[in-house]
């Protein structure tokens, strides 16, 4: 099995190398295209208004000078013109991509990027709290979300997104397939300060949203210290609404 890894922290995250780690026990033929830098909260964006640039690190490991998407798009198109990865992994992401958070999230996206180009992928992210990440659930609990996972045939446009308590490895207690929740970000803060310059700024903080923990969702389960397992579709369309609207329009 062919496995290409990206995320969207950069090509020299540790989060990377624990997905380095898990994708060795499932393959020998292991690739890396990932950002070369930081991308966090870059969500699905495609860079279209400046080049990018490709650089080799090693065998098989290369970052690009743009986004998640980016990385995955240019890999796909360049660096596998002869034989398309098999599966492709996102991650593992310092913290949680929990609910809309896969909106934003800069590692869903890639995943996002392989499943429009037809290949499985799955987003991993591991939740951390105020002692900063630990990806010791991730380690040992990894191979056994992931074997299970690439033996399933997944739908065309899909993709899996899993997120790891914030627990010792000992302390998950165990795996659950959920769907996903949704935060309530209407009281995100906005910290204002003035840069040396005497110019206002502003920064964006989400600290403040609220976790809405409904039953069966991908933060309930995350909270109660299970492995959260969430697919998702990339079809946006509220076919419920389609009748409904269709009246408005009707001769």
């Amino acid at each position: 099995m062919r496995i290409l890894l990206t995320n969207d922290d950069g090509i020299h995250a540790p989060g990377l190398a624990v997905l380095e780690e898990l994708a060795a026990q499932l393959s020998d033929d292991v690739w890396v295209c990932a950002p070369a830098e930081e991308q966090s909260g870059a969500g699905h964006s495609l860079t279209l208004h400046h080049p990018v640039r490709l650089r080799e690190h090693g065998e098989k490991r290369f970052s690009v000078t743009g986004t998640p998407t980016d990385s995955v798009n240019l890999a796909l198109r360049k660096l596998f013109e002869d034989k398309r990865p098999d599966l492709v992994l996102s991650g593992v992401n310092a913290g949680e991509n929990l609910g809309d958070d896969i909106t934003y999230s800069g590692t869903a996206s890639a995943a996002m990027e392989a499943a429009l180009a037809g290949v499985p992928a799955i987003a991993l992210s591991q939740a951390f709290r105020d002692n900063g990440p630990s990806f010791s659930a991730t380690r040992e609990w990894g191979r056994r979300v992931l074997e299970p996972l690439t033996d399933v045939t997944m739908a065309k446009r899909t993709l899996i997104n899993v997120n790891f308590p914030a627990l010792p490895a000992d302390k998950v207690r165990g795996i659950r397939v959920v769907r996903q929740g949704f935060h309530d970000y209407s009281r995100g803060s906005l910290v204002q300060g003035t840069d040396p310059r005497g110019r206002p700024y502003y920064w964006f903080g989400l600290q403040d949203a609220e976790h809405t923990l409904d039953h069966g969702t991908d933060l309930e389960a995350v909270e109660d210290g299970f492995i959260a397992v969430t697919p998702l579709q990339l079809d946006l369309t509220n076919h419920g609404a389609i009748g409904t609207l269709a009246e408005r329009f009707a001769p």
